[in-house]
């Protein structure tokens, strides 16, 4: 299986088995076009009004050389099936320290951080058996990660600053590591607060969305007063104060700024170098939702936005984009990629109540309710339900092209727009596609700078 491609003028054709990407000339792209099906007697006389004979020979020799080496068209490595491994362990929690907020962000999928509930506080007591949880449940795995999440878990900074204090030393008594990250609104990110998390080496996502009308538009206060002038500020003190290390700044755009590169260029302008900017999700009804019609722009802005990375790397400028951050050579393992995140057995998120469910954007749906951190999972069914939702049992992956890096993309998703997480939401795997492209362009322009 490959897929063929052109950006700006590049041709590239992605063996989609090997991972292998090649940079074609007009010839080898036209004979690919139609490689297997004809033989090559027939494929060379069917180009031989254009190209000399001795090249097209030549480039067929090309191309048979790097079958031999299964680099292209090369076979399936598990030949179509997979069975996941059965006694997966727990190596990551997202802990939802507050189920409330101090913004009222119009796309909030939360509901303003209560997730369909009451508003509430993780109390310490609960947070501790999470972390009691994880460690127990995590095998032999050294290695676990926990973020802080919401609603704004900053309103919360007391439960998590104890949190910390107490997972570090259960992990040091069971010879552990736990890597810790919040994720917040940067609205109480003060100096006291920022000093703790620099101490601590505490990763941190900040939400901005990109340009001043952008950002008010949809993360205003609750008095419908803008929040990014705060924003802003405390961010840029906060990242001074740890030297620009370990963060990333996270936006999500919508229907109201499909022209997204603009904000990824705002962001940039401001010192960010790590960013992410996220589709929104949001149901038909919403106006600021992503519409059908609204993709072939979107597609345009991804590729945009490839030339502007391009372009400030050759100025010493470099924006570490998240979707096109992909290490094509050293990336995850295979049975990590056909899992993708591992929710709902690797990855679990926990409400202030204690109770488990496979990940944030599950929480508040009582029907994936797993158990909770006080008797651990119960809900085996649904533990194996995730599992088993690799990338061959998702309507559609198994063929795809992209299916290696995308993973079969986000469960939540698919449940939440077509009521299975074995049905990919297809907006979602048409944005994953052209990320991909555009990081695959990325990739080879940087290869090939590196060696001239």
């Amino acid at each position: 299986m490959i897929h063929k491609f052109i950006f700006d003028d590049t041709r590239m054709v992605f063996d989609v088995h090997s991972g292998a990407l090649h940079i074609v000339d007009e010839l080898i792209w036209d004979l690919l076009e139609a490689y297997g099906t004809l033989s090559e007697e027939a494929l060379a006389q069917s180009l031989s009004d254009k190209y000399p004979k001795e090249d097209i020979s030549e480039a067929l020799g090309e191309i048979k050389e790097l079958i031999g080496k299964n680099i292209l068209f090369s076979p399936d490595p598990l030949g179509g099936t997979y069975t996941p491994p059965q006694d997966s362990v727990v190596k990551a929690l997202c802990l939802h320290l507050a189920h409330d907020c101090n913004l009222s962000c119009l796309y909030c999928f939360a509901g303003q951080g209560k997730f369909g509930g009451s508003p509430g506080l993780m109390t310490a007591e609960v947070g501790r058996k999470a972390l009691e949880f994880l460690v127990n449940s995590s095998g032999d795995r050294r290695h676990l990660e926990v973020d802080f999440f919401g609603g704004e878990p900053l309103l919360n900074f007391n439960v998590l600053s104890m949190l910390v204090d107490h997972g570090k030393n259960l992990a040091r008594e069971k010879g552990k590591e736990i890597k810790f990250t919040v994720t917040t609104n940067a609205i109480l990110l003060d100096g006291k607060t920022g000093d703790f998390l620099n101490k601590n080496n505490i990763s941190v996502i900040l939400s901005i969305d990109g340009r001043q009308f952008v950002h008010d538009a949809m993360r205003p206060f609750r008095d419908s007063k803008g929040s990014y002038d705060i924003v802003l500020k405390n961010i840029k003190a906060f990242l001074e104060s740890r030297d620009y290390l370990d963060y990333y700044v996270r936006g999500t755009f919508t229907a109201l700024n499909t022209d997204f590169a603009s904000d990824v260029e705002h962001l940039a302008s401001l010192g960010f170098d790590n960013i992410s900017l996220e589709p929104v999700v949001a149901g038909e009804q919403d106006h600021y939702s992503l519409r059908d019609s609204m993709f072939g722009t979107i597609s345009s802005e991804y590729e945009k936005l490839a030339r502007l990375i391009q372009k400030r790397t050759e100025k010493g400028r470099y924006i570490n984009f998240f979707h096109f951050n992909i290490d094509f050579e050293g990336g995850p393992c295979l049975p990590k990629r056909m899992n993708g995140c591992g929710a709902g057995h690797q990855y679990l998120a926990v409400d202030p109540r204690g109770t488990l469910y496979p990940c944030h954007q599950f929480v508040g749906r009582e029907e994936f309710v797993m158990g909770d951190v006080f008797s651990g999972v119960h809900r085996n069914d649904l533990a194996g339900l995730f599992r088993n939702s690799h990338l061959y049992h998702k309507e559609g992956c198994g063929q795809c092209w992209a299916k290696f890096h995308c993973s079969g993309g986000c469960h939540a998703n698919a449940f939440i727009h077509n009521g299975s997480i074995e049905k990919p939401y297809s907006p979602g795997c048409l944005m994953a596609k052209k990320r991909l492209e555009c990081a695959m362009y990325l990739a080879q322009w940087k290869n090939a700078a590196q060696k001239s």
